[in-house]
C-alpha cells in the first residue's frame, strides 16, 4: 500500500544544546536527517517525502540531497512558528489522498515492518499511530511533592510515524487552526476532531534525539543492527 510522508526538519536543536538544527549533527559519519530519509527512500511503498525546512536551510539540504542518489520525490515545505504549523504547511504540499505519514526527522530508527503495518491499519481505520507501553512507574508530581501514582497498564508512549487518511489529518489542523488550537501531535488533533485513533505496538529503540546522551544511544542502536546483519550473513 503506497504512502507519502512528511518530515518537520525545521527545528532549532535548543535541547540538543548544538546551537544549530540538530538534524545537522553527524551520526556515524552522516546528518541525522539522512539515516532518517534512508529509511523511507528504501521503502517501494513510499511514493512521496515531504520535507519541512527553514527557507534559510533549504539550500544545505539540496546541497546535502545531491551527495544522494535517492529516486524517490523529495519536495520541500517551508516551516512555521510551531511543528504544528509546520506539518499543516507541508500537508498543503501532498497529494490529497491516500494515506499521510508524519514522521520526525530526529528519528532514524523506525523499521520498514512496522510503517508496513502502521499502513495497513491507518488504511482500514482512517488514523493509527506507533506507540510502545510505558514501562516506568509514573507519579503526577505537583512543587516536586507527589500528588498521584498512575496505574502504568492502559498508559502508551507515542512515537512517530502517525499515519492517517488525507482527509482525516486535514480537516483536523483545518479545525486546529480555525479554533487557534495547539495539539501536542497530530494525533491530538484528529482526536479532538473526532476520530478514533488506532495503536501499532513500535519497537524502544524508535528513540528521538533530543539531547546529547540521545547521540549515545543511537550509536549503540547502530552498532546492535550492524551485529544482527552480520548473524544473519
Amino acid at each position: 500500500m503506497d504512502y507519502q510522508v512528511i518530515i518537520p526538519a525545521a527545528g532549532s536543536g535548543k535541547r540538543m544544546g548544538a546551537g544549530y538544527n540538530k538534524l545537522f549533527l553527524e551520526l556515524a559519519g552522516r546528518p541525522i536527517i539522512f539515516h532518517t530519509l534512508d529509511v523511507f527512500a528504501s521503502d517501494p511503498a513510499c511514493k512521496k517525502i515531504i520535507l519541512v525546512v527553514q527557507s534559510a536551510e533549504e539550500e544545505w539540504f539540496l546541497q546535502q540531497l545531491g551527495k544522494e542518489t535517492y529516486t524517490t520525490e523529495i519536495q520541500f515545505a517551508h516551516g512555521g512558528t510551531e511543528r504544528q504549523h509546520s506539518v499543516y504547511n507541508g500537508l498543503k504540499s501532498a497529494l490529497p489522498e491516500g494515506v499521510v505519514l508524519v514522521h520526525d526527522g530526529a528519528r532514524p530508527f523506525i523499521e520498514h515492518d512496522t510503517i508496513g503495518e502502521l499502513i495497513s491499519v491507518a488504511t482500514k481505520s482512517g488514523a493509527a499511530i506507533v506507540a510502545v507501553p510505558v514501562k516506568d512507574t509514573i507519579k503526577k508530581v505537583k512543587d516536586l511533592d507527589v500528588v498521584e501514582t498512575i496505574e502504568r497498564s492502559s498508559l502508551w508512549q507515542v512515537q512517530t510515524p502517525q499515519a492517517f487518511h488525507f482527509s482525516v489529518l486535514y480537516n483536523a489542523h483545518a479545525r486546529a487552526e480555525a479554533e487557534h488550537f495547539m495539539g501536542t501531535d497530530e494525533a491530538s488533533l484528529v482526536e479532538r476532531a473526532g476520530y478514533s485513533v488506532k495503536i501499532v505496538q513500535g519497537d524502544y529503540d524508535n528513540i528521538k534525539l533530543t539531547t546529547p546522551e540521545d547521540l549515545y544511544f543511537a550509536e549503540a542502536i547502530l552498532k546492535k543492527r550492524h551485529h544482527k546483519r552480520e548473524e544473519r550473513n
